[in-house]
Order: structure tokens, then C-alpha cells, then sequence
């Protein structure tokens, strides 16, 4: 097989083909105890590999491995931490996206509410509000899409009365399109000055720091949506941080900024501003000390986070 570098010139390496076939669950749990996994329990392990896959597992049981290449787990290690880690996971995606649902929707109606007082029904619909042309026509694409396969009633009881414009106003539009083409749209309009409007709303300082949450609220969104794995797991997009903050923030950030940690601060500090009475930050809190060996520091915590002034 020929493969162009980066200079344009050609080599050749041979093909790989993945020959691999499917092995029984009892091949799954000998494959694992070779290398040194340990299990206390093979019936329930069987149970758990039943219905959770082999390899959905493996992100959990990486750090266990003394060799990576190899997989070779360290001495002392147990199936049945894998699964502690993999159900402490699963009650933080349904404890985060929770908490997002309800910015989510705050964020719609505030979007909503600010731009339409301020360009009318159908300010999405302007191209003389966007910074960038192409990206307009890229999220007036989407937009559309989204419009078509919604099944609300208020969507279609529109359609049946109105012929123009072909989409319904803002406030009907923008509740049915995703919380990411919602967070490209907010980031594509040139009024900064409104856009910072919004974001006061919510207690942050300026619109940067609010499109930049928006992006990475929208990653972990999905993350949870899709079952994927937030514990331990690496971020391309990252939060602004900004030292200073209207609220109750952090001061120490002694922290891996592509963890997870970053977008807990921002989620509890924006739940804050939304619901001052809100119950994140003692159901996480209660949530980590139902599972003690899951170490927060994996997922970015730094040493005496619970003392910064956010998580009192």
C-alpha cells in the first residue's frame, strides 16, 4: 500500500489485516486472569461481562497495567475495582447531565430571550449579525436539519399556519436544535455588547469565557449522552479560567486543564448563578465518598479542593 508523508513523496508498508474473531466471555475472564487481574467473584464477573463489553471496560482498567503494550496488570489488581470504577462513572454522567439539562435550558431561553428583544423573531436568520459568513451558512445547514426531524407539536402546528419565512421564530427554532449549534450559533454573532449581556446573566465576566463553556459543556454533554467515559479521560477543548470571577470561584489551579475537574468548577459555579438553592456540589460530594477508592486526582482534583471557596 502506497502512503503519501507530509512532503508529498511516497513510501510503501505492508497491509495489516485484523484477523481477530470473537472469543466466549469464559475466554474473556482467562485472557484477563493471565495477565494478572484478579477476580473474587467469576460469576458476577461473568454477569457484569454479559452486559457491559470487554472493551467499554478496558478504559477503566488501564491504570491498572503495569505494561501497556503488553497488558499486564500490576500486582493486586481486581475485576471487581473495575466495575466500582465503572458504576461510580456511570452515576456521575446521570448526576452531570442532570445538571446540564438545567443549563441547557437556561442558556436557550436566555440566548433566546436577549437576541430577539434586541433583532426581532428572526435575528438567526441575518447574516448581517454573524463574524463569519461561512460559518452562518454552515449553521443555517444545520439548523434546518434539526428543524426538519423535530416531532414537537408547536413545530408543526407552525408549519400549518405559516408559509413565511420557512422557519419559525427564535423561540420556537432554537428549542429544538442542538445545545452545540446552539453554542456555534451564540459564538458566530458579531454583537459583543449583547453577547456579554448574556453573559452577565450568568455571572461570568465577559462572552469569551462564555462561548468557551459553552464548547466544553457541549463535549461533556455528549459524553454522558453517549455513555462514553468522563472518569479519567483527556479534553481537546478546554474552559477559560479566568482569575477573576463575580462568584464564589477557585483560587489554587495546581490542576491538569484537560480533566474533568475544570468543567465540575464551571458547571457547579454556573448552577450557582441559576439556582443559588442547587444541590450540585453536595451530591457530588456524596456521590465521591460512596465510592473512596475512585481518587478524585484521576479526574483532575487537586489536593484541598473541597476547601476553595466553590465547593463550600
Amino acid at each position: 500500500r502506497r502512503t503519501a508523508n507530509q512532503g508529498g513523496s511516497f513510501f510503501i508498508h505492508e497491509t495489516m489485516r485484523c484477523n481477530k474473531q470473537s472469543i466466549s466471555i469464559s475466554d474473556q475472564i482467562d485472557i484477563l486472569k493471565q495477565r494478572g487481574l484478579i477476580f473474587n467473584d467469576e460469576v458476577m464477573a461473568r454477569s457484569v461481562l454479559e452486559n457491559i463489553s470487554y472493551f467499554r471496560l478496558a478504559g477503566y482498567w488501564r491504570t491498572m497495567e503495569q505494561d501497556n503494550s503488553r497488558h499486564i496488570f500490576r500486582e493486586g489488581s481486581h475485576f471487581e475495582e473495575v466495575v466500582n470504577r465503572y458504576n461510580f462513572d456511570s452515576e456521575l454522567k446521570t448526576l452531570l447531565f442532570a445538571a446540564i439539562q438545567q443549563i441547557e435550558i437556561s442558556v436557550r431561553t436566555r440566548i433566546i430571550h436577549f437576541f430577539s428583544l434586541a433583532y426581532g423573531a428572526f435575528w438567526f436568520l441575518d447574516d448581517r449579525l454573524a463574524e463569519d459568513r461561512n460559518l452562518f451558512n454552515e449553521n443555517l445547514i444545520h439548523l434546518r436539519t434539526e428543524l426538519s426531524r423535530s416531532h414537537d407539536e408547536f413545530i408543526a402546528e407552525h408549519f400549518r399556519k405559516y408559509d413565511e419565512p420557512d422557519m419559525p421564530p427564535a423561540w420556537k427554532t432554537l428549542e429544538v436544535v442542538s445545545f452545540g449549534t446552539l453554542s456555534k450559533l451564540y459564538k458566530n454573532m458579531n454583537d459583543n455588547a449583547l453577547k456579554k449581556q448574556v453573559a452577565r446573566s450568568f455571572n461570568l465576566p465577559q462572552h469569551k469565557c462564555l462561548q468557551s463553556w459553552l464548547a466544553t459543556l457541549t463535549i461533556v454533554r455528549n459524553t454522558c449522552a453517549h455513555h462514553a467515559r468522563l472518569w479519567n479521560a483527556h479534553y481537546s477543548m478546554v474552559p477559560r479560567m479566568n482569575d477573576s470571577m463575580r462568584g464564589n470561584w477557585i483560587t489554587n489551579r495546581q490542576f491538569s486543564p484537560d480533566k474533568l475537574y475544570p468543567t465540575l468548577c464551571c458547571i457547579a459555579y454556573w448552577l450557582n448563578s441559576i439556582n443559588p438553592q442547587n444541590t450540585f456540589v453536595c451530591d457530588l460530594k456524596a456521590l465521591l465518598n460512596k465510592y473512596p477508592t475512585v481518587q478524585p486526582s484521576m479526574m483532575g482534583f487537586p489536593r484541598a479542593w473541597e476547601t476553595e471557596p466553590l465547593w463550600q
